[in-house]
């Protein structure tokens, strides 16, 4: 009896629409970040720990920044309050061109501030190198500014998508950059030469934004009319804008400032720090679309219906996926060497380079359990609109991250930097979790 019932529940489960969608993404992830993995062992290969891909990820940094930390905090306080615009006035024409006109206007924005200042930044981020290493980083990074825009608008258009379940196409898109980069590094290396990283990136970003759009298109997602920035929605989600904003600038931060301490270590430093990051990101970027992507519609969805069964969820998955990673984690660590030994060590990358990054690299694994599960609480905290928290422990946190770099670096270099990221997450984790069952027992209180 009891076996059957057993069976009967996994049934049920393996039906849900949750877990279908959660596994679609999983393996859509999997082929997404593998061919990323894939570039990421070509460009090891070809450039080694070199200028060039140290210039690179100079340049990148920007860019990056700004989808990460105002593009994509857009895109998070955009998909609750889109789903809550659904179920009740369903204006949804005028809260898609606000949400639009907002995305440009930020895009545009940093893109015109991050030209004008374009030497401040870099010699800011990176002191005492030579005129050729700046000449390097500025050829690529006028290259990496035009990404913003596409980036954003990939942003908002795979928000669409996963809130109307496609998410087979919001997760499939980060492919193109890797292809195009890859095209770019095996048939146009010659003629790119030192700007050929930063022209595959731009042209990924171009072709991910045509796909979304032309899909969004198909499915006749995007419904254009008159924007309405008095609408109650798109007031809350403006509302909440700022401080989610801030809470992202101040996490964003935590990288950046990683990399600038590296900057100041030998050349080589930044690309061994983003090596040693690349596998632990890989199964955080896997999970944390599989589940983040589908997990946020679907906390806004059951926070508007049920609120204490949506805690309730959030803690079943907390618990298993943590022991998962826990184990995973230590798994990898024991094998570091061996693993990028195998994946990057050829060509330009020696021995003693997969020594450093192996060693990065099991920094970044200690707290791999706390930032996945950090972040599948971030996305339950978006869901309730409870960004101004997260916002105060980011500032927090961005504090502790200098002093812990400063001090961690001195007595281990590059490897003292990755060991600081991993105590924060720590720390991030478990205080969001603290705040999120104070927010469930405030709940509770209301109730009774």
């Amino acid at each position: 009896m009891k076996k059957n019932f057993n069976i009967s529940a996994l049934k049920k489960l393996i039906s849900s629409p949750t877990v279908i969608n959660i596994i679609t993404v999983a393996t859509i992830a999997i082929l997404v970040k593998g061919l990323g993995f894939y570039k990421e062992v070509v460009v090891a290969g070809t450039f080694g720990l070199s200028e060039l891909l140290d210039t690179f990820f100079v340049a990148a940094i920007l860019p990056g920044f700004i989808s990460e930390v105002f593009l994509n905090a857009f895109k998070g306080v955009f998909i609750p309050n889109y789903i809550a615009e659904k179920k009740t006035s369903n204006k949804l024409g005028a809260f898609q061109s606000t949400s639009f006109i907002i995305t440009l206007g930020i895009s545009l924005f940093f893109i015109l501030l991050s030209y004008l200042f374009t030497d401040v930044f870099i010699e800011t981020i990176i002191k005492g190198k030579t005129p050729a290493y700046y000449a390097l980083v500025k050829v690529q990074f006028y290259y990496l500014l035009p990404c913003i825009l596409f980036w954003g608008f990939a942003s908002l258009l795979s928000g669409l998508l996963n809130i109307y379940d496609e998410f087979r196409y919001s997760s499939i898109y980060p492919i193109f950059t890797s292809i195009t980069m890859l095209i770019c590094i095996f048939f146009f290396k010659e003629q790119l030469q030192d700007s050929v990283l930063a022209v595959g990136m731009l042209s990924g970003a171009i072709i991910q934004f045509l796909f979304l759009f032309i899909v969004a298109l198909q499915k006749k997602i995007i419904k254009i009319k008159k924007p309405d920035f008095l609408n109650s929605n798109t007031i809350i989600m403006l509302k909440q804008v700022p401080a989610k904003v801030s809470s992202g600038f101040l996490t964003g931060l935590i990288s950046v400032t990683d990399q600038i301490f590296a900057g100041q270590l030998i050349i080589g430093s930044i690309a061994a720090l983003n090596y040693g990051l690349r596998i632990p990101a890989f199964f955080t970027a896997i999970i944390v679309l599989a589940l983040g992507n589908v997990l946020l519609p679907y906390f806004s969805n059951l926070n508007h219906d049920n609120k204490e069964e949506a805690f309730k969820k959030l803690y079943y998955i907390l618990k298993r996926l943590f022991i998962g990673l826990v184990l995973v984690s230590v798994l990898i660590m024991i094998f570091s060497d061996f693993i990028i030994e195998l994946c990057f060590e050829r060509d330009e990358f020696t021995q003693e380079d997969t020594r450093i990054v192996a060693n990065i690299q099991r920094m970044f694994l200690i707290g791999l359990p706390f930032t996945i599960c950090g972040n599948i609480i971030v996305r339950f905290l978006t869901s309730i609109n409870k960004n101004a928290y997260m916002a105060y422990i980011s500032f927090a946190t961005v504090i502790l991250n200098i002093i812990l770099d400063l001090i961690l670096m001195k007595y281990y270099g590059v490897m003292g930097i990755a060991l600081c990221t991993a105590l924060l997450q720590m720390f991030r984790s478990i205080v969001y979790l603290n705040y999120t069952k104070k927010q469930e027992k405030k709940l509770a209180i209301n109730h009774n």
